[in-house]
């Protein structure tokens, strides 16, 4: 506490001008966007396609000469076999004789492809490489760092890398010196906004093993196309002397409407800082780094509802700096104060920023992610034959141990006879895996998440708890991936949870399957609750639920719903989302699976199914065992309850006789042929019951709620027995239980209704059908 207290006195007269700093610094970008609308303009793009059969690898030396003795070897052997290729040393003003070694060692008469650019004095890292670009004789220019080892065939997958006339820059993969350390920097470079600023990052994936976008290309590792470079100006000087300089040109590319790829068969060798680390302090490094990350937003963030945020996080920034000193990616006063006193720069380089975007921010940060990558630029097939469907799952499919888990794992047996299927399953426990081996044997791939325990929102958070559960950021890097790696077509997401990864697309088709309504699932729910702080926590989750569910819904093209009920009900409070949302085409069974009739049926016993995971389960049986179940053992006293379910209640909560727990079993379908009843108790929740559409194919007579048949039934007798109270439910039973001749009857007419209406083949079928129409229909407008 001293020690902060003692650091906010020290800051407190820069804390004290940091709004003032802030707000000259926001009126000062303001006047600049004014005069550029009405006295500025567009530059127009002219895209020339790059040679690529040779380059000129720039490399700047800042008294850096034992690190030419190292690597220059590497980088005359990288252009030994690409004629017309050249090494340019932009010497920047080094006064440890690199110069004269060079002139010494490595003499133009031996070395006519080496060339020494002597600079007067040290331009900084921007300064030199643009001096070098100018220099360099060929349409595509490598630059790298001078503590940059290059493998022998790295320049022929960059040049390859060129593929049409947009591409901006190619970036090599990159490893560290010391294959020990952390590996802090892979050339698979991120970038996002968050928090009112911009984060960066660099990806390790090895499954990357093709071209493929990133957000920037490192200035020490990567090719540019020369005409492009120069056209943007090249690197800023408002960024001296360092870091940033290639983030902002990246950016700058990207709001260009250029592309900058990746290129993980291109490998070079880092020794990390090998020049600025030596030759700078780290809180001198960390001052640079803390001011250009102003200036980046100054200069590149042209949209004011972004920026008015940037201005208030960097203000909280700095305050909260002023009490617990720096960290990376807060701002502090000092920062501010580095950066205001730039002002006049940056709004320069703000005017030129704008006359070179020909797309908004908002679009710029989009196209470096994979997957809008894939929307934009890939070439996509108007009306595919097979679709290529990416199916993303919350929980596990094999075996399927819950509804939810049974309509996947039948989609996905169906769905893969029509459409190329890869799919991303969130596993429990990492163990899980093995038994997933079995989709393989029809899907194209399979990647897994394993979920870690997740803690709730805090109170004040607008996420839903369900949601929270499943927020990763390595489940939006699977789907980022597979999309573009797999060629994806359409997005399936599962259940609400998942939709949280939802994207508006141009081309590619986001769709959504509600399993059940969760907000209305919820509103049931509540007068089941026991105790006030549940019920309290409820209503809270209610309307997280109901605020999130109807702000995800609009951003999918398509919302399917299991029962014409739920899409009357989501209509109702999205009428313009009507035409998106479909029910029939998800929730069903592989009829065909089933025995029918069964039997034979052992009299008096009745079977109960169901996860005990789900909370409306849990209630039901509650219900049935206290109110339903005495009044049917005092009429039939054999009357006999079969409960089967993972994750079963403990034994003392159901003490009586007449109640077996027979907790998770492999294969439900026994019980479903010598049962000679099914009750479907069930009294909250929303959606189609599986258990019943099983309980119908298989042949069992069904008792159920109104609620619990939803979708399903809305007829007394006709495909089952419905009640809502206790006796009435209860009288049900006991009437089929003695009547097994009307009992089959009924079962028949369920049976019917299933092959006719539920069957997983003919509404997959339609589903696909679906897909094709939608894709026709956004990939033609």
């Amino acid at each position: 506490m001293k020690t902060s207290f003692l650091r906010l006195l020290r800051a407190l007269p820069l804390l004290i001008l940091a709004p003032f700093l802030l707000a000259f610094s926001a009126l000062a970008l303001a006047v600049t966007d004014l005069v550029w609308l009405i006295a500025g303009r567009m530059r127009p793009v002219a895209n020339t396609q790059p040679e690529k059969c040779a380059a000129s690898l720039v490399i700047p030396n800042w008294n850096g000469r034992d690190l030419l003795e190292r690597f220059l070897p590497s980088w005359l052997a990288s252009i030994s076999d690409h004629a017309g290729s050249e090494v340019v040393v932009v010497d920047n003003g080094s006064t440890d004789g690199s110069a004269a070694w060079l002139a010494e060692y490595y003499p133009p008469s031996k070395y006519p492809r080496l060339r020494v650019l002597e600079l007067p004095q040290n331009l900084g890292f921007g300064g030199g490489s643009n001096a070098g670009f100018r220099a360099a004789k060929n349409d595509i220019v490598v630059l790298l760092n001078s503590d940059m080892r290059v493998e022998p065939d790295f320049l022929a997958p960059l040049l390859e890398g060129f593929t049409d006339t947009a591409v901006f820059a190619v970036s090599c993969q990159i490893f560290l010196g010391d294959r020990a350390k952390r590996r802090e920097e892979t050339g698979l470079t991120e970038g996002w906004w968050q928090d009112g600023g911009l984060r960066v990052g660099h990806r390790e994936d090895a499954a990357v093993d093709r071209l493929f976008p990133c957000f920037y290309g490192g200035g020490g590792s990567c090719a540019f196309d020369r005409g492009k470079f120069l056209e943007t100006g090249g690197f800023d000087e408002l960024l001296a002397p360092f870091y940033l300089e290639d983030t902002d040109l990246g950016f700058l590319a990207w709001k260009r409407g250029w592309k900058v790829l990746y290129q993980p068969a291109s490998i070079v060798h880092h020794e990390h800082r090998g020049t600025i680390g030596k030759r700078f302090t780290p809180a001198y490094i960390e001052s640079i780094l803390n001011k250009n990350f102003l200036l980046f937003c100054w200069k590149n963030i042209h949209g004011w509802n972004r920026l008015a945020g940037h201005f208030f996080f960097a203000l909280a920034g700095a305050l909260v700096t002023g009490w617990s000193g720096d960290a990376p990616g807060r701002t502090s006063a000092g920062g501010i104060l580095r950066a205001a006193l730039q002002i006049k720069g940056a709004m320069r380089s703000r005017w030129a920023a704008r006359s070179l975007a020909v797309v908004d921010d908002s679009e710029a940060f989009r196209r470096s992610q994979p997957v809008y990558f894939h929307d934009r630029f890939s070439k996509l097939a108007l009306k595919p034959e097979r679709p290529r469907v990416l199916f993303v799952a919350p929980y596990p499919i094999c075996p399927p141990s819950h509804g939810g888990g049974l309509f996947m794992y039948y989609t996905l047996r169906e769905l893969s006879r029509r459409c190329d299927v890869h799919v991303i399953v969130v596993l429990d426990y990492a163990d899980q895996r093995e038994a997933h081996r079995e989709l393989l044997q029809y899907c194209r791939t399979v990647e897994f998440h394993v979920r870690t325990a997740n803690r709730n929102p805090h109170l004040a958070s607008a996420m839903p708890h369900a949601v929270h559960e499943f927020e990763s950021p390595h489940i939006e890097w699977l789907i980022q991936r597979q999309t573009l790696l797999q060629d994806i077509d359409v997005i399936q997401l599962e259940y609400t949870h998942m939709g949280q990864y939802a994207r508006p697309f141009q081309r590619l088709v986001c769709a959504s399957f509600e399993h059940d309504v969760y907000f209305q699932s919820i509103s049931r729910a509540l007068p089941f609750m026991k105790g006030s702080v549940a019920r309290i926590k409820a209503r809270f989750e209610y309307l997280r639920a109901i605020r999130f569910e109807l702000g995800m819904l609009p951003v999918c093209d398509h919302i399917q719903v299991c029962t014409r009920e739920n899409k009357e009900y989501l209509e109702g409070f999205l009428p313009a989302l009507a035409p998106r949302i479909d029910a029939g085409m998800r929730a069903g069974i592989e009829t065909g699976r089933y025995p029918f009739p069964g039997g034979p049926r052992e009299p008096y016993t009745m079977l109960f199914l169901g996860s005990f995971r789900h909370t409306p389960n849990q209630v039901a049986l509650e219900w049935f065992a206290r109110e339903v179940l005495p009044l049917i053992v005092q009429k039939i006293p054999a009357a006999r309850l079969l409960v089967a379910g993972a994750e079963p209640p403990p034994r003392h909560a159901f003490s009586d006789p007449a109640i077996e727990l027979l907790g998770f079993v492999d294969d439900i379908q026994p019980l479903f042929s010598a049962s000679a009843l099914f009750v479907c108790p069930i009294r909250s929740g929303s959606g189609v019951r599986v258990k019943l559409l099983e309980a119908f194919a298989s042949g069992i007579p069904v008792v159920s709620t109104y609620l619990g048949a939803e979708g399903l039934a809305r007829k007394d007798g006709e495909f089952c027995a419905l009640a809502d109270d206790a006796a009435g439910f209860a009288a049900h039973v006991v009437m089929l239980l003695e009547d097994s001749e009307g009992a089959a009857r009924m079962a028949g007419r369920a049976r019917g209704e299933v092959e006719a209406n539920w069957d997983m083949e003919v509404i997959t079928n339609k589903l696909v059908d679906k897909y094709q129409t939608i894709l026709e229909s956004k990939r033609t407008r």
